[in-house]
């Protein structure tokens, strides 16, 4: 009887583990319509318990005075297994109460509806951008942080508009973030005519902008000086883009005082800086941010330029418009089928390999 108590102990526990692990791994796995069904898991210990203790009431004895004239039996390791059937009722049980849990599956998705911004960077690449106040210097300074804005605006398309003295599109508004990027990167001062034209760096961005689909279009033009050249006259151009619903955030860049500018060239073709006075038409940039909605910034170091291009990214959010569907699916059959299959195979081992044990 002994050896009949530890072969149910082993079986048993085994049981109990497998219900435990039953419910532990299909809680997160399913939603479960009745959750506290699972209350009834606590009967499979009580079972095991009732079941070890009265062992002895349930196997059928016969009390000999000896058992030497018995013949010793080969199968007597086939009794030891007649407890796998309260096993296989057990786990059927625990399968029964994750069925009345009523599992359910849930596939979800997202329906997301999204507009984004179309936005031109306008940059001065003048030689004054070359001035040492900024590390390595303003324009390095310019394009760096400019990428870093470009990887914040994945949802919006982007162009770029460089200018000296004259203007010109160096890419069109565009998704693909990477040649914008490229672009930023090959930006050199000295190409055209020098000086600096603001207006006809904000006309040109303006004309890339115009034409496009979307409702919501920004310029952030940049720049280190004061208007000298160009037909179009910064406040004129930024008339323009008011006529365009297209809003403007302009910022100068530029440190307090002097700067270490060029001032000439040498005879290789090498810069010659000295310290001049920096001036930034403030003013003009000021009015032209406000006639078309947007704000006016001053740089005065690369760090400073970064918080800038930070706060015109909280200023020009992209809107999301996000629906959620989900739909769930009864999982209680498949726990249901699998507890019948369990009960039945118990009962097959009942009426025909141990019924004679």
């Amino acid at each position: 009887m002994r050896e009949q108590r530890i072969s149910a102990a082993i079986f048993l526990l085994l049981a109990n583990l497998i219900a435990l692990g039953l419910w532990w791994y299909f809680k997160d796995h399913y939603e479960f319509d009745t959750p506290l069904a699972f209350y009834l898991l606590f009967l499979v210990p009580l079972i095991s318990a009732v079941y070890i203790w009265r062992i002895d009431k349930w196997q059928p004895s016969v009390k000999l005075s000896s058992t030497r004239f018995l013949p010793e039996s080969d199968g007597h390791w086939l009794g030891r297994l007649q407890h796998i059937s309260i096993f296989l009722e057990l786990i059927a049980f625990s399968l029964l109460v994750i069925s009345v849990a009523r599992p359910q599956s849930k596939s979800s998705f997202e329906n997301i509806s999204k507009e984004g911004i179309d936005i031109v960077i306008s940059m001065d690449v003048s030689a004054s951008m070359l001035a040492k106040d900024f590390e390595p210097n303003r324009l390095e300074s310019a394009k760096r942080v400019a990428q870093e804005f470009v990887d914040g605006r994945p949802d919006d398309r982007l162009g770029l508009v460089v200018f000296e003295g004259e203007s010109y599109t160096q890419t069109p508004v565009t998704t693909d973030h990477i040649v914008v990027k490229n672009a930023i990167a090959e930006i050199e001062s000295g190409k055209v005519r020098g000086g600096t034209a603001i207006g006809m760096g904000l006309a040109t961005a303006v004309n890339r902008l115009k034409d496009t689909e979307s409702e919501s279009k920004v310029i952030i033009l940049l720049t280190d000086g004061v208007n000298n050249r160009g037909q179009i006259k910064p406040l004129d151009a930024a008339r323009i883009a008011k006529t365009f619903d297209i809003k403007v955030h302009t910022i100068g860049v530029g440190s307090k005082g002097k700067a270490l500018t060029p001032v000439g060239t040498k005879p290789n073709g090498e810069y010659l800086f000295d310290y001049r006075e920096v001036e930034i038409d403030e003013e003009t940039l000021t009015k032209a941010a406000e006639i078309t909605g947007g704000k006016y910034f001053r740089a005065t170091s690369t760090e400073k330029l970064r918080e800038i291009y930070k706060e015109i990214d909280s200023l020009e959010k992209t809107e999301f418009e996000v629906t959620e569907f989900s739909r769930r699916t009864e999982e209680f059959l498949n726990f249901g089928l699998a507890s019948a299959a369990c009960m039945l195979f118990a009962f097959l081992l009942r009426m025909t390999v141990f019924r004679y044990i």
